[in-house]
């Protein structure tokens, strides 16, 4: 038979993946280690667990004990599904940018979590590297990871991410990309990879409000460079002990907006759903385009997944609060700008002298036919004219289904309001779409020009 003895054991040996369709201008192969594969979703399954067994190797956490961490969500993961194999208590400390989705997905593995504020700086007592200092002196048989100091972080990627990569890509990989955080998968990896071939290049993502850059090129840790930042998981007010900055050849900073926007690209056009750092990644490696090559392969390394962030980069209200998407207006925005209006249709057994009388009432140029809930049917005002002219004997006393035209055009909600021509003509006045509440709406030719 053929199973793994606990989950911990499934942790690496993560794909390599092509990317395609978002990379088409990049002269590179560009290839994505896809970490999102371990059983926490995350790259940091490696590093929380080497850190965890090299603490119990050295005796500093016992059986029973409490393991403790500052984190953005993704190490305390790790560390929390290797404590419930193990059977230790997990305490975490994270800030308060980080998503709810993290912290749910913490308590849901049992883990106590405190939230911090990150507008404060790193020795600040309300810092939640600072709570987790602590909470590690008060609280008998615990230790505090410290992945940012603890150099077992950077270890775990030189014995596995590393060689993984070398393996996969026959030794091929001349360029190595990843956003920069705690500094350990990019410098455990890099020096790995450096030491097989001194040639390949090693890219770290940085991000606007981050020291990192600066202090690569000129040696100055500049508090100045310091503000906060949406971006979640790279970037840092401090400088880790884990990022060794030998090995990383150049820092490449990206916006927010761009890393939001590439990672939603990635999802629908690659059928990669990823966090936030992977979008800021590969924003970074289409910023430095033009320095790669039709013979250089190019790896980039993600470090989580993007069900961390459905409330966040993959909520369209999110990210349209934040300015992150297009401005142009969709129908959902037309709808809730106008007053609050019933959905007004006739059934299709009403005659069409009463559908002529509630255009008349309502003044209003087109109906739905319905047929119970369904609609079935479309009415216009020239439509119900043209049929009263020709047939004045007949007083309109016929059922409105003899003279319908067809349904007019159903649209999702979501679409934006110059993706309608198609569907708007002199025979077609209007289109039907369905809310986020479940009620139908008619969206006319009239309501667009009171609006664009």
């Amino acid at each position: 038979m053929q199973y793994q003895e606990n989950i911990l054991h499934t942790i690496g040996n993560t794909p390599l993946v092509k990317i395609n369709k978002v990379t088409a201008d990049v002269p590179a192969l560009v290839l994505m280690k896809v970490e999102t594969f371990n059983p926490g979703h995350s790259i940091k399954d490696r590093m929380a667990l080497k850190m965890l067994e090299d603490a119990e190797a050295a005796g500093k956490l016992k059986p029973g004990g409490t393991i403790i961490e500052c984190t953005s969500g993704n190490t305390g993961m790790g560390l929390a599904i290797a404590g419930c194999v193990k059977g230790y208590r997990s305490i975490f400390t994270t800030s308060d940018k980080q998503s709810k989705e993290k912290i749910d997905l913490l308590k849901a593995l049992g883990a106590e979590v405190i939230v911090c504020p990150t507008n404060v700086t790193p020795d600040d007592p309300r810092s939640y590297y600072s709570i987790a200092e602590r909470l590690s002196k008060e609280i008998p048989n615990s230790y505090w990871f410290n992945q940012y100091d603890n150099l077992s972080n950077r270890l775990a990627h030189y014995e596995s991410t590393g060689p993984e990569i070398w393996k996969q890509t026959e030794g091929k990989i001349t360029h190595m990309i990843v956003g920069v955080g705690t500094g350990g998968t990019i410098s455990g990896t890099g020096r790995y990879l450096k030491e097989q071939n001194p040639n390949i290049k090693v890219w770290g993502i940085d991000t606007y409000g981050s020291v990192f850059k600066k202090y690569h090129e000129t040696g100055e840790f500049d508090e100045k460079e310091i503000y906060p930042y949406i971006t979640e998981g790279i970037g840092e007010d401090i400088l880790p002990k884990n990022v060794d900055f030998d090995i990383i050849d150049h820092f490449e900073k990206v916006s927010d907006k761009d890393g939001a926007v590439m990672a939603r690209r990635l999802a629908r056009e690659e059928g990669l759903l990823l966090g936030y750092s992977a979008g800021s990644a590969m924003a970074g490696l289409i910023q430095l385009k033009d320095e790669l090559t039709p013979e250089d392969v190019v790896v980039v390394i993600i470090h989580d997944h993007g069900s961390r962030y459905v409330g966040k980069i993959y909520n369209d209200d999110w990210m349209r609060e934040r300015g992150f998407l297009d401005t142009e207006l969709r129908v959902v925005d037309l709808i809730k700008s106008r007053k609050a209006e019933d959905f007004i249709a006739v059934q299709k057994d009403q005659t069409v002298r009463q559908a002529f009388q509630i255009m008349k009432d309502k003044d209003i140029s087109q109906l739905p036919v319905m047929e119970g809930e369904e609609i079935i049917g479309g009415l216009t005002e020239s439509t119900v004219l043209s049929f009263l002219l020709d047939n004045p004997l007949n007083n309109g006393e016929k059922p409105v289904s003899d003279i319908m035209d067809d349904p007019f055009p159903v649209v999702q909600c979501e679409t934006p309001l110059s993706q309608l021509r198609p569907y708007l003509n002199k025979r077609i006045p209007a289109v039907i779409t369905k809310t986020q509440a479940g009620t139908w709406q008619i969206v006319t030719q009239y309501d667009i020009l009171q609006t664009v």
